[in-house]
């Protein structure tokens, strides 16, 4: 059996539950522990496939086809280890499945009510992480502690206490300790309220994190304890990092979070073995070199839309010991004229993925930009969709080329939308999504940075390459770098005599790791720092 760590956050919301449990997960595997972690989300949406970045950042996409929560991002890039479909579930699926067993008639004409129906769905959901070798899940809960759409799960969480015995379960609550700078003090009463609001639904936390701008005093650290009901030691203290966020395993372990893990469960286990982490930390404080790179997005000014993207490229700058510099740039603005500057001062140009018709045609213009100017380039989804439609009308002479996502009646319907999503209507969980196979062509860049010639990546899109074109493309020097095993489906374009230019119809960023930076996204900084080095010379 599987001992499970629930991390409840309070106070306030953005505290950063997600990278303190993608933390913790790696301060664990350090220890040799195998585990499991899931977000658990109270919001009604079935997933977050059809929500807004303004609502919720990006999408993140598993192996197994989920739209899932972007901390599920953090787990993968923190701990090494895939999700899954089990990693992460809201309100909505849960409802969903208990009324569809009403509607089956598995509750045997019952009332079906919150108390036990949907508290045991969240139950089961949690206990389908418990396989087979697993030693510990870790479960965040998602939302704060107070909110009314939580409430139901914080009492799935405190029967699984009941039931499991209190040596099986551990919770943990991540709280904010705010420093008021006119007063000069740090103030412990919001985290003693939502403290209390546990209590009162029966959970007694174990341990505290408590994130701060300021250093925790030994005065502050015992009235936590003593108000909160928790021991000094378990008063942990999550002060902002001073230069990245993978600092934070190694600040939760010198605080000997993972041993307190481990004496509440009485497990034995070797030490931390943090030296590949401490390393990779020492990359990034200390590095040798920077390199600039422009990202040309719709929403330029939501960090949390393009949350992978960046950290792939900051991947891709530690393999060269480099710190990159990224200029978020507006689509929109480009359009208008604006940031030639910036363009001309950026040393590789990436184009992420995206839906609608707002800003592609500054994107379009940035692609220009980089294939006239030999500036390295990197297109994901609608970045190779922007590319191929750039390429047609500059280089094919095909005007008024388009996207039929976006003009239905364009005289060159270069991206269409795939056959099996003709007859699609429902919006969410129906792309074409997760892991799909690739076959790569020999001597190609995508190929030389993969060293592999078949591959398989993660996908969240309907439209494709209109193979219609495709002999007119690799007639212009269009190289068709990647294909499906079937050869029907463009999965990755290079352009003949450029220094670096690849889009693919996938998202690499989903697999790409600190520790492990993903193949395309090494050559692309690679390719950006081999361009300023060469200006230079």
């Amino acid at each position: 059996m599987a001992k499970y760590i629930f991390i409840t956050g309070g106070v306030v919301s953005s505290l950063g539950k997600g990278l303190t449990s993608a933390s913790l997960g790696r301060i664990l595997i350090s220890r040799g522990l195998h585990i499991r972690m899931v977000k658990v989300d109270p919001y009604l949406n079935v997933d977050p496939g059809t929500m807004s970045p303004y609502q919720h950042g990006e999408v993140y996409v598993t192996d197994d086809g989920a739209e899932t929560d972007l901390d599920l991002g953090h787990y993968e890039r923190f701990t090494g280890q895939p999700t899954s479909k089990k990693s992460n579930f809201t309100a909505g699926r849960i409802y969903w499945e208990v009324l569809r067993k009403e509607r089956h008639g598995d509750y045997l004409g019952g009332t079906v009510q919150m108390i036990p129906h949907i508290t045991d769905e969240i139950k089961a959901h949690l206990r389908a992480l418990d396989e087979k070798g697993v030693d510990i899940v870790l479960v965040e809960i998602g939302g704060t502690v107070g909110d009314i759409e939580g409430l139901t799960f914080l009492e799935a969480i405190r029967q699984i206490g009941l039931e499991e015995g209190r040596d099986n379960v551990m919770y943990i609550h991540l709280t904010y300790v705010p420093y008021i700078k006119a007063a000069g003090e740090v103030k412990t009463k919001p985290s003693q309220q939502s403290v209390a609001k546990l209590r009162e639904i029966g959970i007694v936390p174990d341990a505290l994190i408590c994130r701060s701008e300021v250093k925790l005093t030994d005065d502050v650290r015992k009235k936590l304890s003593l108000f909160c009901n928790v021991p000094v030691d378990a008063v942990i203290e999550e002060k902002d990092v001073q230069h990245t966020i993978y600092e934070l395993p190694l600040v939760l372990a010198e605080q000997g979070l993972d041993e307190l893990i481990l004496v509440h469960f009485r497990m034995a286990k070797p030490s931390a073995k943090l030296q590949p982490w401490r390393k990779l930390v020492d990359t990034i404080i200390n590095p040798t070199r920077t390199v600039k790179i422009a990202v040309i997005g719709k929403y330029s000014e939501l960090q949390d839309a393009y949350k992978s993207i960046f950290e792939s490229i900051y991947h891709g700058g530690y393999a060269h010991q480099a710190k990159v510099e990224i200029m978020k740039l507006a689509a929109e603005e480009i359009e208008e004229g604006k940031h030639l500057d910036e363009l001309k001062q950026a040393d590789g140009i990436l184009v992420p993925g995206g839906f609608g018709t707002r800003g592609v045609e500054g994107k379009i213009k940035a692609i220009q930009f980089a294939r006239e100017n030999n500036v390295p380039f990197f297109g994901i989804c609608l970045g190779l969709q922007c590319a191929v439609i750039e390429f047609s009308r500059n280089v094919c002479g095909l005007n008024g080329a388009q996207t039929t996502e976006i003009d239905k009646a364009t005289p060159h319907p270069v991206v269409c939308l795939m056959e099996e999503q003709q007859l699609v209507v429902d919006m969410g969980g129906t792309m074409r999504l997760g892991a799909w196979p690739c076959a790569l062509k020999k001597g190609s860049k995508a190929a030389e940075a993969y060293a592999a010639e078949k591959i398989s990546e993660r996908h969240r899109h309907r439209y494709e390459v209109n193979n219609k074109y495709r002999p007119a493309f690799e007639e212009k020097g269009l190289v068709l770098s990647g294909l499906s095993p079937d050869q029907k489906l463009v999965e990755i374009i290079e352009l003949a005599g450029h220094p670096w230019f690849v889009a693919v119809q996938f998202h690499p960023e989903f697999k790409s790791q600190p520790l492990v930076p993903h193949p395309l996204f090494k050559a692309f900084v690679g390719a950006a720092i081999a361009r300023k080095e060469k200006a230079k010379s």
